[in-house]
């Protein structure tokens, strides 16, 4: 099941947020500054933790890392780093798919049965929002599509859109 709400990721009781991360998944700006604040110090520490996979790269563009969530309704977070947009001729909607993928792997590998995602690398990284609205729509739509295994619950997906107008754009999407 899809949905589409507007507001603060932060604030959804759910078993896993996805976090618009960067490679050193130390904090930063936008969505990720604001997991790590909700977060507390502990997700700080939790992310020195991750091990580098060379200097500074905890999570490289595409890859996803799973923490705690600490003090966020949330009980994990799944960090993942969404593309720099160059031109969409650089790899640009591979690795952005593979960020959707590789977070919903880590959900059904830890048992969670919802996940929250903002749209990722549309805010400083540049991927224009109706572009990576739809690969996040493909692939979530593809992952749920997938034949499942009865015994597995089935996944509840939520669209977290800051702003209306993104929420929109979704909504169009899944209508």
């Amino acid at each position: 099941m899809i949905k589409i709400v507007q507001g603060d990721i932060t604030t959804l009781a759910v078993d896993a947020i996805v976090n618009a991360a960067n490679q050193v998944m130390l904090g930063g700006g936008g969505v990720d500054g604001a997991i790590h604040w909700a977060a507390g110090d502990e997700l700080y520490e939790a992310c020195l933790k991750v091990p580098e996979v060379r200097p500074g790269v905890r999570c490289p563009t595409g890859e996803a890392r799973i923490t705690p969530g600490f003090k966020l309704p949330a009980k994990f977070v799944i960090h993942t780093v969404g593309p720099v947009y160059r031109d969409g001729q650089h790899g640009e909607p591979e690795k952005l798919a593979a960020c959707y993928r590789n977070s919903l792997a880590l959900a059904v590998e830890n048992s969670c049965t919802s996940i929250a995602f903002p749209c990722i690398s549309t805010g400083i990284y540049g991927y224009p929002k109706e572009e990576a609205a739809q690969i996040a729509v493909r692939e979530v739509k593809a992952f749920l599509g997938e034949g499942r295994d009865p015994a597995q619950p089935e996944m509840e997906v939520i669209f977290c859109c800051f702003s209306g107008r993104d929420a929109n754009v979704y909504r169009s999407l899944i209508a």
